[in-house]
């Protein structure tokens, strides 16, 4: 998965020039976007890292079970899956019995940064 940092309107404007077909997406443009290198840490962080490892080796069969893997307390890992799912890097799948199963979908995430300012029109 390819994660892209830009500005909200970088984000805008770029979504609206999709949509425009104005601009085509690529395969390997980014697929999630965030607004900031602080945003993209907070969600990446080393603790968080960790957890992403310790789903996709263990393979918890429910939240639960990941929570009692990791230590954490349920609130907080709830919370933490939860952000992680908007940005696509987890999978909360409900299962039949109406048990939330966390996965990962990715093995692998490549950050798309642009070091230069953008020159004003």
């Amino acid at each position: 998965m390819n994660i892209g940092i830009a500005s909200r309107e970088e984000i805008q404007a770029r979504t609206l020039a999709i949509v425009r077909g104005e601009l085509k997406v690529k395969p390997d443009d980014p697929k999630i976007w965030f607004n900031s290198i602080e945003s993209l840490a907070q969600v990446l962080s080393s603790k968080n890292k960790l957890l992403l490892e310790l789903i996709s080796q263990a393979k918890p069969e429910s939240m639960t079970h990941l929570a009692t893997l990791s230590g954490r307390k349920m609130g907080n890992l709830s919370r933490t899956l939860h952000t992680m799912e908007r940005y696509g890097l987890v999978e909360l799948r409900k299962e039949a019995s109406g048990v939330i199963r966390p996965l990962v979908p990715y093995s692998h995430v490549k950050l798309d940064l642009t070091l230069t300012l953008s020159q004003a029109a």
